[in-house]
């Protein structure tokens, strides 16, 4: 397993955005972030951080998966029970697939409403709105760098 087959497994998954964060963690999204997705998995491209795959598994998986060696509560995270997996051998590659595919789910279910709907337009309209919504947070961006001393 590696951070191209990681790639692969979760943009396979229905609307799954991903981007790069913190300098050097590609991020996952279900649903693009924004128009209110949420963050379901990531994993580090550099080799700098603490892990090489964190994802988010449920208060019912969390326990269970701490009992793996290699496999720790990720921080700043573990109280929306995220994991962190150490090495890339801590599971086999059926196992973080499962995980992806459980973690995706997970977070699916509690996107809003609102998000919901903009991801269940055709696709050509959900591509437009995503791009003007973008635009927009762009220029607000913009606009408060500009006012900032």
């Amino acid at each position: 397993m590696d951070n191209e087959r990681i790639r692969a497994i979760c943009l396979a998954l229905p609307h799954v955005a991903e981007t790069l964060n913190w300098g050097h963690h590609l991020v996952y999204w279900a649903g693009d972030r924004a128009i209110g997705g949420k963050m379901f998995a990531m994993t580090d491209l550099d080799g700098t951080g603490t892990g090489v795959l964190w994802f988010h598994c449920g208060a019912e998986r969390f326990h269970e998966l701490l009992e793996i060696d290699g496999i720790r509560a990720s921080p700043y995270l573990e109280k929306a029970y995220w994991v962190t997996v150490e090495r890339w051998n801590v599971l086999r590659s059926r196992q973080i697939e499962d995980e992806l595919r459980r973690a995706h789910t997970l977070i699916f279910e509690k996107l809003p409403k609102r998000t919901r709907t903009v991801l269940a337009l055709p696709e050509k309209e959900r591509a437009r709105l995503i791009r003007e919504r973008k635009k927009l947070l762009a220029e607000r961006e913009k606009a408060g760098r500009k006012g900032a001393p």
